[in-house]
C-alpha cells in the first residue's frame, strides 16, 4: 500500500469517524463503508462487531483479507484487486464459526431523481411505491429496500432479526432535502420483521418506530413491521371492475352491510375469520341477504381491539388479524366476483400516540400539529394530523389511493369528518386556535379531503367516497368545482338519530312527535344520503336495536320490521350494521361473534327474511332506487297523520328510470289496526303488494289486503284516485299498480 493510500485511508477512517461508525451515530455511513477508492486503488471499509477476522470475496471465488483498522476496532478495512466489482463480506467469530453475506454499503441508491423530486414536493401520489419496505431484486440481488421519511432525525437504521436488532449495523442513506432515509438490504425477504431506530433532532434515542408505510405488521401486542411483498397478485374481478360506476351511481340501488370482521364470526376456540374464509361465509351471506356492499370497519393495521380499528397505526397495512395482503385481496375478488361491492372505513382524523406509532416520529411533531390545541383530541386522547403540512397531506391522500388502486376498493366512508372540518370540535373556549381569517374551519383539513376526493374519483374509476359527517356543514357530498368536500354520500346522522328517537317511544306518545319522521324530507336531497343504523347506535350503553324498542318481544321484533320497512322505502341509500338484521339482543360486543343462535327464535329468523327482501324489492323497483338523490322521486302521500301515526309516500322513477312504475309506501306504526283507512294513489285500477312487514313469513300477524288493493278515480290526499286500506299494526306496506 502506498504512503498516498494510507494517509487518504487514515483522513477517511479518523479515530472520531471510527467512534460514530461503531456507536451507531453516523450520519452518513455510505461515505464511509462499502467500495471508496485510495490512492489509486480500491478498499472495502466493513463493519461487523461480531467479528474477529473478514474477508471479502470476488467473484472469482478469491478471499482477499480486511485487516482491522484499529485495536480493539470492529471495522476491517482491505483493499479489492481487480478494482471496483462486487463482492460479498465472510466473516470469521472468535468461536471459529463463519457467515457470508453481501455488504450492503456497496449498493446504489433505488430511489430516482423523479421520486426525489416528487417527495420534496409532497405530490408523489404513488408514495407507498417509493416508501416502505420493497422486496426486489436491486443490481443482480434479491432483497428488500427500505424507505422512510424522517426530515429531522440525525440517523436513522433498519433493525430486525436479520440484523439482530442492532441499530448499528444497517444505518440508512440520508436523501437530500426530501428528508427521506434508504437503504437496500440484500437477503432481507418476505415475512421480515422490523423497526427504525431513530435518534431525534435533539440527539436523543426515540424509541423504535413501525414503518409509516409498512404493508404488514406484527400480530398485536407485538408492534413490528414485517415485510410483505405486494405485488403479483392475479385479479380475476375485470367485469366488476369495468361496471363498478354503474352500481354505485346516485341512481343505483345501494344497501350496505356493515361488518366488524372479528366479530362477525369466531371460529374454534374463539379464532378471528381470516380473510379466506370471510371470502367464502361473508360473500355468501351478503348476497344470499340481497345487500349490494359490505363496508368494513378499519382494517388497517391498530395496536388496540378496543378501538374497532378507528386509532390505526399502520395505515397501508391490512390487518394481520385476519391473514395478510394477499388473503385481503382473495376477499375483496371473491366479493367482486359475487356482485358485491367493498367499503373501507378509513381513518385520516387522527392517530394514537403509541411510541412505536406516529407520533413525534423523528424527535419533532411530524405527523401532527405542534400546539395540543391543534393536535391533540381530548375525546378520544389521540394526535390529529397537520394537514397544512404537504408531506403529510400527501401521505393521507397516497393512502386513500393506495387503498382503491392495490386493493381494488369500491369505496372509502371517511370517519369522523366532523372533528377535522372545526378547530373548536369538541372544544372549549380558549382551547382551540383560530384559523388564518379568525374563523372555526380547519382550512387545511378542508383541503386535504378536497384534494383526496378530486384525486380518487379521477384515479380510480368508479369508485365512492362516503362521509361520516355529523354537523350541517354545506355541500359535502357536492363536487369540488362547485364549491363542495367532493364525497360522493354522506352519511344522515340527523336522520338516523330523529327517526330512533322517535321508534324508542311507546307508542301512545309517538303522536306528540310525528316531525321526527318527517323532518328528514325537510333536506333529505341536499346531499346524496346514505340512511346509516351503524355500530354506532348498538355501543356504549344505548342497548341493541331489540333492546331500544317498546313492548314485548313481538311489539320490539314488529316495530323493528316497520321501522326497517319505513327505512328501506325512503329516500337515500341503506346502511345497517350486522347482527341488526336479527335483532340480536345484546349489544355489539367486538371481543365475541354475533348470536348466530338467536336465529333458532322464528321471530327473529322472520325479521332477517325481511330485511332480505326489502333489499330485493328495492334492487328490483327502480321508483325506490333512481330518485334516491333527488326531489323528483318523491311525494308526500300522508304525512300530517299525527294523530294514527300514519305516513304514506309516492316514490317514482326519475331519469332512465322515469317510466318505472311507482311504489307507494304507507307505514303504520301504532300497534292498532286501521281498517278501511283511505289512502289517495297516483292512478286507479289495481295495485299489488309487494311487501306487508306483518306478512305471516316474517313473523307478524299476517293482515293486509290480501295481496291486492283497487283504487277508484275518487281523488285524496292531492293523488287523483284512493283505496280503502288495512293497515296492520306496526307495519309498512309496498304497493305497485298492476
Amino acid at each position: 500500500m502506498s504512503a498516498t493510500a494510507r494517509t487518504a485511508l487514515a483522513r477517511h477512517l479518523s479515530a472520531e469517524v471510527i467512534a460514530r461508525i461503531e456507536e451507531g451515530r453516523h450520519d452518513d455511513p455510505f461515505a464511509v463503508l462499502g467500495p471508496h477508492a485510495f490512492g489509486g486503488a480500491v478498499w472495502v471499509v466493513a463493519f461487523d462487531p461480531g467479528a474477529a477476522a473478514m474477508w471479502a470475496v470476488t467473484p472469482d471465488g478469491a478471499a482477499h483479507p480486511l485487516a482491522r483498522v484499529a485495536e480493539g476496532s470492529a471495522l476491517f478495512a482491505g483493499p479489492l484487486p481487480g478494482g471496483r466489482q462486487p463482492y460479498r463480506l465472510r466473516g470469521q467469530g472468535p468461536d471459529g464459526a463463519g457467515w457470508e453475506v453481501e455488504d450492503p454499503y456497496r449498493f446504489g441508491p433505488v430511489l430516482g431523481e423523479i421520486d426525489e423530486y416528487l417527495l420534496g414536493e409532497g405530490t408523489h401520489r404513488r408514495l407507498w411505491r417509493a416508501l416502505g419496505a420493497h422486496v426486489m431484486t436491486h443490481e443482480g440481488v434479491a432483497g428488500t429496500h427500505f424507505a422512510v421519511w424522517a426530515p429531522n432525525a440525525r440517523r436513522v437504521s433498519v433493525v430486525g432479526d436479520f440484523n439482530f436488532w442492532d441499530p448499528r449495523r444497517a444505518v440508512m442513506r440520508r436523501r437530500g432535502a426530501t428528508g427521506v432515509w434508504e437503504i437496500f438490504l440484500p437477503g432481507v425477504g418476505e415475512g421480515a420483521a422490523y423497526k427504525y431506530d431513530i435518534i431525534g433532532a435533539y440527539g436523543d434515542h426515540l424509541p423504535q418506530k413501525a414503518d409509516p408505510v409498512g404493508f404488514g405488521a406484527q400480530h398485536p401486542p407485538e408492534t413490528a413491521s414485517v415485510v410483505r411483498d405486494i405485488s403479483g397478485y392475479g385479479w380475476r374481478d375485470d367485469d366488476w371492475m369495468a361496471s363498478r360506476g354503474a352500481a354505485q351511481d346516485r341512481s343505483a340501488p345501494i344497501s350496505i352491510y356493515e361488518v366488524h370482521l372479528g366479530s362477525w364470526r369466531r371460529k374454534e376456540h374463539g379464532r378471528r375469520i381470516s380473510y379466506r374464509e370471510a371470502a367464502e361465509e361473508l360473500v355468501d351471506y351478503v348476497r344470499e341477504m340481497g345487500f349490494t356492499h359490505i363496508e368494513l370497519m378499519p382494517i388497517s393495521e391498530h395496536p388496540f381491539d378496543g378501538s374497532w380499528g378507528y386509532q390505526p397505526i399502520g395505515m397501508f397495512a391490512p390487518t394481520i388479524r385476519h391473514g395478510t395482503p394477499h388473503e385481503f385481496r382473495d376477499l375483496v375478488d371473491a366479493a367482486h366476483r359475487a356482485g358485491l361491492g367493498v367499503i373501507l372505513d378509513w381513518v385520516p382524523g387522527h392517530f394514537p400516540s403509541d411510541p412505536h406509532g406516529l407520533a413525534r416520529f423523528d424527535g419533532t411533531a411530524l405527523y401532527e400539529y405542534a400546539d395540543p390545541r391543534e393536535g391533540f383530541h381530548q375525546d378520544w386522547n389521540t394526535l390529529i394530523y397537520n394537514y397544512g403540512r404537504v408531506e403529510v397531506r400527501n401521505f393521507l391522500v397516497s393512502n386513500a389511493l393506495y387503498w382503491l388502486q392495490e386493493y381494488h376498493v369500491d369505496g372509502l366512508r371517511v370517519d369522523a369528518v366532523a372533528s377535522m372540518l372545526y378547530r373548536d370540535y369538541s372544544r372549549a373556549e380558549g382551547q382551540w386556535i383560530p384559523n388564518v381569517h379568525g374563523g372555526r374551519e380547519n382550512l387545511e383539513a378542508i383541503e386535504m379531503l378536497r384534494t383526496a376526493n378530486t384525486l380518487a374519483y379521477a384515479e380510480a374509476p368508479g369508485i365512492i367516497t362516503v362521509a361520516e359527517e355529523s354537523t350541517s356543514f354545506p355541500m359535502v357530498s357536492h363536487p369540488v368545482d362547485a364549491g363542495g368536500l367532493g364525497f360522493g354520500y354522506k352519511w344522515n346522522m340527523g336522520w338516523m338519530n330523529d327517526t330512533l328517537s322517535y321508534m324508542g317511544k311507546d307508542p301512545v306518545y309517538r303522536r306528540h312527535h310525528h316531525h321526527q319522521m318527517t323532518f328528514g324530507l325537510h333536506y333529505a336531497f341536499t346531499e346524496n344520503f346514505v340512511l346509516p343504523i351503524s355500530h354506532d347506535e348498538v355501543v356504549h350503553g344505548k342497548g341493541s336495536m331489540y333492546t331500544r324498542m317498546p313492548g314485548d318481544h313481538w311489539h320490539k321484533l314488529a316495530n323493528l320490521r316497520a321501522y326497517y320497512g319505513f327505512m328501506w322505502g325512503h329516500p337515500g341509500k341503506k346502511l345497517l350494521f350486522m347482527g341488526q338484521e336479527f335483532a340480536q339482543e345484546a349489544e355489539w360486543n367486538h371481543d365475541a361473534e354475533l348470536d348466530w343462535p338467536a336465529l333458532g327464535d322464528p321471530l327473529r329468523a322472520g325479521l332477517q327474511r325481511l330485511v332480505r327482501d326489502l333489499n330485493t324489492t328495492y334492487r328490483a323497483n327502480p321508483a325506490l332506487h333512481a330518485g334516491d338523490c333527488v326531489a323528483e322521486g318523491f311525494q308526500w302521500i300522508i304525512g300530517d297523520d299525527a294523530d294514527n301515526s300514519v305516513f304514506a309516500w309516492a316514490r317514482r322513477g326519475v331519469g332512465a328510470a322515469a317510466d318505472a312504475p311507482p311504489v307507494v309506501v304507507v307505514v303504520n306504526l301504532t300497534p292498532v289496526e286501521r281498517s278501511g283507512y283511505r289512502v289517495g294513489l297516483p292512478r286507479a285500477g289495481g295495485w299489488r303488494e309487494i311487501l306487508n312487514t306483518d306478512a305471516g313469513i316474517y313473523g307478524g300477524g299476517n293482515r293486509g289486503n290480501m295481496g291486492r288493493i283497487a283504487a277508484v278515480a275518487e281523488p285524496s290526499h292531492g293523488q287523483p284516485a284512493s283505496a280503502l286500506l288495512t293497515l296492520p299494526p306496526l307495519s309498512a306496506l309496498f304497493l305497485v299498480p298492476e
